[in-house]
């Protein structure tokens, strides 16, 4: 299949999410991807699907997620050999993508100072945690420490007068890889137009501050951070959640407005809060939100989830139900979109994965493809760099290169 990305070479020499998922998705509209490992437990995305904070489904899902649409080389870079064969690697190639911290990059010369000599028409795509400059560039940092509380996000995202709340495994991650990706897809079409290649970059603690750019605007354009905290020390009423009989949660604040507010309160057959003083106007129902929550509380309380969600369309009123993620698996709004497929790669033994967000409706995807076993290509890509069988093996048998057979049944 020709795709927006086929003839593309990227070197993915990164490891866990955000900068292996920039890679996946190049791959994914057609891209050459070729995973870098090092030899021993590989990357630790392999070990992702069997900690105690995701669920344990008996398979590796979370490295089918992420390291999919790849072909694997397991190369030790602290070996001469291994760096040469890297080397080779990078003068070839259109994209090179890292996120190895500032310390490793000095140490085996990754840097794109090192590399770009080697290659003037390469992106080199560096993912960090907290920025390519300043006093913590060298710190290392994952998606919860770098994303979600060295931002901000942690502090705000929680409810009032609670404790702050652990983000969850790739929340951060997820999108800082959409980032990225962006980033040298701007890069490829500025070399389309120039032949120039360069550095281009984006950190989790960036994507952290954008994520709260909502709030963080504010609080960057001298805004009254302490009487914000303070107002939202206590829920407006349209924005805390709503507890039916069945245990399910509603949310309401798309109800921003005094005629959608009458509907609700008519939906709920909860006309007589008009006649309370408390109540009389929107900013008495500011002043006594807490009251009004409570109110609005105990009617939700009378009926299930179901039967509000049937007298708020009656009214055509714009409240959701909290999904729980079981549900998804079947929800008929995800899979219409493409929002999770069942892989037609039957390698893959999750049986339904969830895609990325970028869609160009013209443009086809490769579609999941079986992310490869550690070094499953090593024998391929180092036949295609010119070397000879007997180089190659002189490489297996040293241990600057390791090759692993695919799972059984796969190709």
């Amino acid at each position: 299949m020709n795709n927006i990305f086929s003839g593309l070479k990227v070197i993915d020499c990164a490891t866990v999410i955000a900068a292996p998922t920039a890679a996946m998705m190049l791959g994914d509209f057609g891209a050459d991807v070729i995973k870098i490992e090092q030899p021993g437990e590989g990357d630790m995305l392999r070990m992702l699907s069997h900690v105690p904070t995701t669920p344990e489904a008996g398979n590796d899902w979370f490295w089918q997620l992420d390291g999919r649409n790849k072909r694997g080389l397991c190369l030790d870079l602290k070996r001469p050999e291994g760096m040469a064969i890297l080397r080779s690697l990078v003068a070839e190639c259109d994209v090179f993508i890292t996120n190895h911290p500032a310390n490793v990059r000095d140490t085996l010369q990754l840097n794109y100072a090192d590399l770009a000599p080697l290659n003037k028409s390469m992106i080199y795509a560096s993912l960090t945690a907290y920025g390519e400059d300043g006093p913590e560039r060298e710190r290392k940092g994952f998606d919860q420490v770098a994303y979600w509380a060295r931002s901000g996000l942690m502090d705000l995202m929680r409810a009032p007068g609670t404790l702050p709340t652990q983000g969850l495994p790739g929340m951060g991650d997820h999108p800082t890889g959409v980032a990225l990706y962006a980033s040298i897809v701007t890069a490829l079409l500025h070399r389309e137009r120039t032949g120039e290649g360069g550095l281009v970059h984006t950190s989790l603690l960036a994507n952290g501050l954008w994520s709260a750019a909502g709030v963080a605007q504010g609080a960057l354009a001298g805004g009254d951070m302490p009487g914000y905290r303070e107002d939202n020390l206590i829920y407006p009423a349209m924005l805390r959640p709503y507890q039916t009989s069945d245990g399910r949660w509603l949310q309401f604040n798309m109800i921003r407005d005094e005629e959608m507010l009458s509907l609700l309160f008519a939906a709920l057959d909860a006309l007589e809060l008009f006649a309370d003083p408390r109540f009389s106007s929107l900013e008495d129902m500011w002043t006594h939100r807490q009251a009004l929550g409570d109110a609005l509380q105990a009617r939700v309380s009378s009926k299930t989830s179901d039967e509000w969600l049937a007298a708020f369309a009656d009214f055509d009123l714009p409240v959701n139900r909290m999904a729980e993620i079981e549900e998804l698996v079947h929800d008929p709004q995800v899979l219409a979109n493409g929002m999770a497929q069942v892989p037609e790669d039957e390698g893959i033994d999750v049986p339904m994965i969830i895609n990325h967000p970028i869609n160009v409706e013209h443009l086809p995807k490769v579609g999941p493809v079986r992310a490869p076993a550690q070094g499953e290509h090593s024998r391929q890509i180092l036949a295609e760099l010119g070397m000879t069988d007997d180089q190659i093996n002189t490489l297996l048998d040293n241990g600057t290169v390791v090759c692993t057979p695919p799972p059984n049944g796969t190709e």
